[in-house]
């Protein structure tokens, strides 16, 4: 009987223990998590920090989850290193423990840019569910009106829209010339800043924080490179997540921005397979291995790994780069690539701009790379199951972005490969 052992305990682990009981209803399965909750929603967590939602709905799974898998959880306990070749990691209390076959599972870090060398009180990252109680807390004790926060990306924009929701004024600082500039093209870039501003946000861009002033040991400024200076009692720091490779060092595992492995999500070392934010993984549009850090990609690369990790045969069918999630009001959706630097690209557009609705494809050799919805996102499902399944559009590429675009106008065999139940006609 296998003894397995994970690593971390987000959406990968949760997509893991669920993939090892299908096929090992009995091998026991310890998780280890440096942070002391339950398998929770990290999206949420601009939700709770708002008071949108109570801490009732963070978890993924029901309260009984661990003991209805046979799961010990080991919550609130930091890995210090991972030591393949006695099979045992080490705790950062000095304990170990032994495994048979172990998933790494550890996620990612947040990058501190150079100005945070020490703790701060006032400044802090937005990554974990740790992080908005120690935000709402400050909030509250402080009394905080004014906010920075550095970092246009996914995460910078809903600590803003968390923030607003509050009623702090908030400014973004962003180095790029747009907010979300690594996922969504220039029109739809100025379509969310408008949404933001409207909002009460305000925006600057070409720009960032170079250092903090301090009054009586909590922040009181920014300093920007410009040398402006923007009064204020809380700095979110929103720069980037990098994979945790911290537990890692001097094991022999492959790395590069992530831990390398295979379409079964194995790594070079035996019975050790990772997944999730720490992995570097197959990309299903540029055929190399990316780190993206997703939710959906995490949860199936988990459950390619519990199954492998239990004995099955499963692949991974490869990531796409995707974020769907609604800013200041306004819903959007970007997939694959967005915004091509070469022209051997074919891009089709259609902007409604006095109904703020923005829609784009990329195609490439009559198959579609990438979208972008901006206002109306009811066609972007059937558009990303195109990206994913690699579907030829030539027939019908000038419809994709019709109003009444769907099912009718797929190949009659992709449909019949969409609808649920084997023989059925459409």
């Amino acid at each position: 009987m296998s003894k397995y052992l994970i690593v971390g305990n987000s959406a990968a682990a949760i997509g893991a223990i669920e993939a090892i009981r299908k096929l090992d209803p009995a091998g026991p399965i310890t998780v280890v998590s440096d942070e002391p909750y339950v398998a929770y929603s990290r999206p949420l967590i601009s939700y709770l920090l708002a008071g949108l939602v109570d801490e009732s709905r963070m978890p993924l799974r029901p309260p009984d989850f661990y003991v209805a898998n046979n799961v010990e959880p080991l919550l609130g306990l930091a890995v210090e290193s991972v030591r393949p070749n006695s099979k045992e990691v080490e705790l950062a209390d000095g304990s170990r423990l032994p495994y048979d076959r172990l998933l790494l599972a550890c996620g990612g870090l947040p990058v501190r840019p150079a100005f945070m060398t020490e703790p701060l009180d006032g400044v802090f990252n937005f990554t974990t569910w740790d992080d908005a109680r120690a935000i709402a807390a400050y909030i509250e004790r402080e009394r905080v009106t004014r906010a920075v926060v550095l970092g246009a990306g996914l995460i910078g924009l809903k600590a803003t829209e968390a923030l607003i929701e509050r009623r702090i004024r908030t400014t973004v600082v962003e180095l790029a010339d747009r907010v979300l500039s690594l996922t969504f093209d220039q029109t739809a870039s100025k379509m969310i800043e408008a949404a933001l501003r409207r909002a009460g946000c305000e925006l600057l861009t070409d720009n960032t924080v170079v250092d903090v002033r301090r009054r009586r040991d909590k922040l009181s400024s920014v300093i920007l490179r410009d040398g402006a200076v923007l009064d204020c009692e809380l700095l979110v720091v929103a720069i980037g997540v990098r994979p945790n490779l911290q537990p890692v060092r001097e094991t022999g595992l492959q790395v590069d921005r992530g831990i390398l492995t295979d379409r079964q999500m194995h790594t070079n070392l035996p019975d050790v397979y990772a997944a999730g934010d720490v992995t570097q993984a197959y990309d299903l549009l540029s055929e190399e291995q990316r780190t993206i850090a997703i939710w959906p990609n995490a949860m199936l690369q988990g459950r390619v790994a519990g199954a492998n990790l239990a004995g099955g045969e499963a692949e991974y069918q490869g990531g796409i780069a995707m974020n769907a999630v609604e800013i200041a009001g306004l819903p959007t959706i970007s997939v694959g690539l967005t915004d091509p630097a070469t022209d051997d690209y074919e891009v089709i557009t259609r902007a409604t701009e006095k109904e703020g609705i923005y829609r784009k494809v990329v195609i490439k050799d009559d198959v579609v790379v990438g979208s972008i919805f901006v206002g109306d996102i009811s066609r972007a499902g059937i558009v990303t199951g195109l990206i994913r399944d690699r579907v030829s559009v030539a027939l019908f590429k000038d419809k994709l972005l019709r109003d009444d675009f769907g099912l009718v106008w797929l190949p009659k065999d992709y449909r019949k490969h969409l609808v649920e139940g084997p023989g059925v006609e459409v």
